[in-house]
């Protein structure tokens, strides 16, 4: 597995790729990618991690699975490449956005304008199998991205972590909430949204007001 990261993140996890579990992982990923169709191509496993230094990170907005579907995941939590149709969640993504912000309706699903900006798109599993959620999930990833978690809140100070759904309210409990900023509401997905726990979050409002009251620019959503 090619670990292309940017160099402050790969000092920062270190540790972690000479564990056993990391290793585990990386054979399981392999031998997966090699015998069957996975996602995201192995070239973007970790683009989340790979789009801006460790330091720079302002947000971070924590999915689940990437997406499963053909030509769907490119290894940002919730996006998807330019000219894909957006997945239900996403759908309800943009909506909140345009409530909270006023900003008009994405025309594409790419949301790499966010991570260039310091958002970390994080996924708590990196792969998976196509059509086939949740597939990867127990075999080492969690525990790697545990890590992430435990680094961006123990190095850095001020930032705006989103938790959208039980499972990253879970994950959330290792943030030091003392120095960051959580927001939390259910999760975008359709059967969450229609039960009135996603719309009305405000939580992109949120973020940039927090974010200019300690002085660091808000996030071009």
């Amino acid at each position: 597995m090619n670990v292309k990261l940017e160099s402050s993140w790969k000092a920062a996890l270190s540790e972690e790729f000479s564990k056993p579990y990391f290793k585990e992982l990386t054979n399981f990923v392999r031998h997966a990618y090699q015998s069957t169709t996975v996602y995201p191509p192995t070239g973007q496993i970790f683009n989340a991690l790979d789009s801006f230094p460790l330091p720079q990170t302002r947000v971070v907005i924590l999915g689940q699975d990437p997406y499963h579907g053909a030509g769907q995941a490119h290894g940002l939590s919730f996006s998807v490449p330019e000219g894909i149709a957006h997945p239900p969640s996403l759908v309800n993504i943009f909506k909140e956005l345009v409530s909270d912000t006023g900003k008009e309706y994405p025309k594409h699903g790419s949301l790499t304008s966010w991570a260039s900006q310091g958002v970390l798109l994080l996924n708590a599993t990196l792969t998976v199998e196509a059509s086939n959620a949740g597939s990867h999930q127990n075999k080492g990833w969690e525990l790697f991205t545990d890590a992430v978690i435990d680094v961006i809140s123990a190095q850095c100070n001020h930032v705006v972590f989103m938790l959208w759904g039980n499972y990253a309210k879970q994950k959330g409990k290792r943030i030091d909430r003392e120095r960051h900023l959580v927001l939390t509401s259910g999760h975008p997905s359709p059967l969450s949204a229609n039960r009135g726990l996603w719309f009305g979050n405000r939580h992109f409002s949120q973020a940039n007001a927090f974010l200019t009251s300690i002085g660091r620019p808000a996030i071009d959503w």
